[in-house]
């Protein structure tokens, strides 16, 4: 099992800056957590914002690409999404994803971006 908690979520202006925390913890041994992500959920249906792998390589959708930027520290069990730059647009509740070395995907419960003057 890997628990999965959200933080860092708000309302920001249009060109701050925010930074959203993912906190894992894990129970039952025998597997660590590989990738992690953040969707988010702006209304319709669920898209993918930003990937991170185990080694640390990250993709990011082309609408956040050069403004968004995910990282990692496995030392503390956490990942984070750094938002630059945030539009109107990027309006949404915000999802940690995780894939546990099993193949095990595990969702945290959310967190809500809001992007306005």
């Amino acid at each position: 099992q890997v628990q999965l908690a959200e933080s860092g979520g708000g309302l920001v202006q249009p060109g701050g800056t925010l930074k959203l925390s993912c906190a894992y913890s894990t129970s039952g041994g025998g597997f660590t957590v590989d990738t992690m992500a953040w969707y988010r959920h702006p209304g319709k249906q669920r898209e993918l914002v930003a990937i991170i792998t185990s080694g640390e390589s990250t993709n990011y959708a082309d609408t956040v690409k050069g403004r968004f930027s995910i990282s990692r520290d496995s030392a503390k069990n956490t990942g984070y999404l750094h938002m630059t730059s945030p539009k109107p647009g990027d309006t949404a509740i915000y999802y940690c994803y995780a894939v546990t070395t099993g193949g095990w995907g595990y969702w945290g419960q959310g967190t809500q971006v809001t992007v306005s003057e």
